[in-house]
């Protein structure tokens, strides 16, 4: 169903459109978290370690797909917003156009140079053809990943934020299936893991594609506004690309980093692995926060409500406030329990590395609410530029943290480089977000 954020009180409307988004993300998350307790239960630490060091390739290439998908329903909630639906179809279409570009030309490029970066990453010896095989049936899918998350934002963009859930709920249940049967039943190893992955992203994007072609028709475009318009590729581009480079410059430090934890070996990688699955699973109420404040600013600012804006974030930072510590204190009394989920057979040392990464990152969760709500309302409101230069900041944070204290102090630091990374995006997006709000202001 079609939602409009722009009348009615703003915590009201964020906790009505952000639930079924986080549910979306909570399914997500829940059949990653599976895929990799299947592959730590069934194949051992060595597959789950292989699995874990392509995270950080896998978010450098994923994350700028997601963030230029998201990018482009900016546009199309904007003119939603303003009520120009002849525009908002001619984005849409053009998103598809952009869509085909970018997502076979970057399958093309990372299948070939993947396994590259993996041993300039110093990826261990006795993980990285494992960790190759397994990264290249995930971008080889990236057509099929770019389907689900282009048509699943032009119907956030609309304020539909349930049907999307629908078909991640499907895909969840599929992709844990084939999981099984492919690791189980097929013994494809690890690949057998990317496979039920992306088999089940694909499914669940069409399915969603034809659901959204049947249901709403105010987003059926003419002929004519199927054209390819170099203006309407522009402005999806100057909202996609810096919100994709945003991932993907932030990705550049987790590859520094990294290769820090590689160099320590895959005992480490494989604590990394466990820790950071459990982190991102929780981590979907501030995902799904943000992505409800990209709707709901870019349907406020295309109606030109600005004073609904920052009401927006406040109530959305109370919510994030309020999780954060029921979290940490979920962690400190349970942390070991949730690792202990990935290991076929406990390694004591790699339970203990890895719920001192889950305190460590937990601590600190406010920062990363800031860095989720603060930007996508920023981009939002139509200053995508802004989300790069925040990026970088995380990638300065990782890169130091992956240079000097990782070699320096060991797995300890490696746990405090994504709350250094998020209190440096802060300390830019605060003042940004009040500049961005006087500017629109105006």
């Amino acid at each position: 169903m079609i939602k409009n954020l722009t009348e009615g009180k703003p915590l009201s409307l964020i906790l009505s459109f952000s639930i079924p988004v986080l549910l979306g993300y909570l399914f997500q998350q829940f059949y990653n978290v599976v895929d990799t307790i299947i592959v730590g239960k069934c194949l051992g630490v060595t597959a789950l370690a292989s699995v874990g060091a392509t995270g950080a390739v896998n978010f450098l290439i994923i994350g700028f797909a997601n963030g230029l998908c998201n990018g482009f329903s900016i546009p199309v909630s904007q003119r939603f917003g303003a009520g120009d639906y002849s525009t908002m179809r001619t984005y849409i279409a053009n998103t598809v156009w952009m869509g085909l570009v970018f997502s076979f030309a970057m399958t093309a490029f990372t299948v070939v140079f993947c396994k590259p970066l993996l041993l300039l990453m110093r990826t261990p010896a006795d993980i990285v053809d494992g960790a190759a095989f397994y990264i290249q049936i995930i971008f080889a899918g990236i057509p099929l990943i770019f389907l689900y998350n282009v048509v699943a934002g032009i119907i956030r963009a609309l304020g539909d934020s349930k049907t999307p859930v629908f078909f991640l709920v499907l895909s969840s249940v599929m992709n844990i299936a084939m999981d099984l049967f492919f690791i189980q039943v097929v013994k494809l190893g690890v690949a057998g893991a990317a496979l039920a992955t992306v088999l089940a992203q694909g499914i669940s994007g069409f399915a969603c594609l034809v659901y959204m072609t049947k249901k709403f028709e105010i987003i059926r475009p003419s002929k004519k506004e199927w054209s390819l318009s170099a203006k309407a590729c522009l402005v999806l581009c100057s909202n996609g690309v810096p919100m994709g480079l945003q991932y993907s410059v932030t990705a550049i430090g987790s590859v520094i980093l990294q290769t820090s934890v590689n160099i320590i070996g895959s005992a480490a990688v494989a604590a990394v692995t466990a820790g950071g699955k459990v982190s991102q699973f929780f981590c979907c109420v501030f995902d799904a926060l943000g992505t409800t404040m990209a709707t709901y600013g870019g349907q406020n600012t295309g109606a030109g409500k600005y004073n609904r804006l920052y009401p927006g974030v406040r109530d959305s930072m109370v919510l994030a406030t309020v999780y954060s510590i029921i979290i940490f204190c979920i962690f400190l009394l349970f942390g070991q329990n949730f690792v202990m989920l990935f290991l076929k057979d406990p390694e004591a040392q790699i339970i203990r590395d890895a719920r001192l990464y889950l305190l460590e990152n937990s601590s600190c969760y406010i920062l990363l609410a800031a860095v989720n709500i603060i930007r996508f309302m920023i981009q939002g409101m139509g200053f995508s530029s802004f989300a790069i230069l925040s990026g970088v900041f995380e990638m300065i944070a990782r890169t130091l943290m992956g240079i000097f204290l990782v070699p320096a102090f060991g797995f300890v630091s490696a746990g405090l480089a994504s709350p250094f990374a998020w209190l440096l995006a802060d300390i830019f997006l605060l003042p940004a977000f009040a500049f961005c709000l006087n500017r629109v202001k105006k």
